[in-house]
């Protein structure tokens, strides 16, 4: 039969119906968690390759003036939006970004709370969106979400 393809073999008419348990797909939820990077590539390889990345487009966009005067500061925002690109973009569980930047997952949800809230500013969503899609481009995600 056609439906065979999608539901499995029709039962025959004596079986009890719902004799066996269906196994049901997994929740499109637990399908969007998990990493979409390549096989071989370590999270932690992943995620210090995106902070690379982060630092290297700030230092290229951000103000001269501020990097001199705030550096601890500048490195924090960095490591505050590498988190955030890492979490939103590649779709890396908390706890495995903490891993990797030696940090707990509680302060890698603090660090997109941040994001989150610095992104109200123009200039600053235009940039984490250029972060997104470049890092998008580099690990070959083919799916992107769309920020609001």
């Amino acid at each position: 039969m056609p439906f065979e393809r999608y539901f499995g073999p029709s039962a025959p008419l004596s079986a009890p119906p719902f004799s066996a348990p269906v196994p049901m797909p997994a929740p499109v939820d637990a399908i969007a968690r998990q990493p979409r990077l390549p096989a071989s590539l370590p999270l932690k390889t992943a995620c210090r390759i995106v902070r690379q990345m982060v630092c290297e487009l700030v230092q290229l966009f951000g103000d001269r003036v501020m990097l001199r005067r705030d550096r601890r500061r500048v490195s924090c925002h960095v490591r505050q939006i590498a988190m955030y690109v890492c979490h939103v973009a590649l779709s890396i569980p908390m706890s495995d970004i903490g891993e990797a930047f030696g940090r707990d997952r509680t302060t890698v949800g603090h660090a997109c709370h941040v994001v989150e809230d610095r992104r109200d500013d123009l200039a600053f969503d235009e940039f984490v969106a250029a972060v997104e899609r470049i890092v998008t481009a580099v690990f070959g995600v083919s799916e992107v979400t769309v920020h609001d």
